[in-house]
């Protein structure tokens, strides 16, 4: 049984048919990559799983349960969280009050310092900066931020939206070491990213998709050699 299994999903944004009929499964303990072009509805589909979006037709099933239309916030009990496209980080908020705001559905007070310590250790410049409120921090700093508040709910699998955009190369190097340290912990990862080249580099697996319907899948190698996906999204 797939940890995530979208079944026939179709959304509409008024008459606009965004997303249509796609389906796919990610599977434990993978990283799974969804790319595309600008518009092809890769954010509209991560927010249709993690409950921020309701479906016109089709199911999504975690962890064998149907979630189609369970609000965002009971899918972090679920142990799904998502890192936001933009990052989405309380900018008044000091970093140690936006972390601690990840662990809202947790009761052990202990098991929440344990986490927050694991946060500390795998992101030592939030440490340094707990204090500081989050919107005086980098961008990079910001994304590591706010997948640092995505762990603090022990997520079973973690869903990311664009983790690299607008950073510097060595930001965008780092975030993806750091997306790979979360996998190797045990975490899955399905993965929207512009920077196809990278996001193949790293998945397991890869979907493409185009104008709200899925074009290609496979191997992540597979698809970094495929020629229309090297035209399309590969090229310098």
């Amino acid at each position: 049984m797939a940890l995530l299994e979208v079944k026939d999903l179709h959304v509409y944004y008024g008459m606009i048919h965004a997303i249509k009929g796609i389906s796919f499964t990610v599977e434990k303990g993978e990283i799974v990559t969804l790319i595309g072009a600008n518009g092809a509805g890769k954010t509209t589909t991560l927010h249709t799983i993690t409950g921020l979006i309701n479906p016109q037709g089709g199911e999504v099933f975690y962890n064998g349960k149907n979630i189609t239309h369970l609000p965002g916030h009971s899918l972090v009990k679920e142990g799904l969280a998502h890192v936001p496209e933009g990052r989405r980080v309380f900018a008044s908020l000091t970093v140690l009050q936006n972390l601690m705001l990840g662990a809202y559905t947790r009761t052990s007070k202990e098991e929440v310092q344990e986490t927050l310590e694991q946060v500390y250790h795998r992101f030592p410049r939030l440490a340094e900066r707990k204090n500081q409120p989050a919107g005086t921090l980098s961008g990079g700093e910001q994304q590591m931020l706010a997948m640092g508040r995505a762990l603090m709910c022990r997520p079973s699998m973690i869903v990311m939206d664009e983790p690299s955009m607008g950073l510097s190369p060595i930001y965008v190097n780092e975030i993806f070491d750091i997306i790979q340290s979360i996998h190797k912990s045990g975490t899955t990862v399905l993965l929207v990213e512009q920077n196809a080249k990278k996001a193949l580099s790293i998945a397991d697996r890869a979907y493409v998709l185009e104008t709200g319907t899925i074009s290609l899948s496979g191997s992540a190698s597979d698809l970094m050699n495929d020629p229309k996906v090297k035209a399309a999204y590969l090229s310098e």
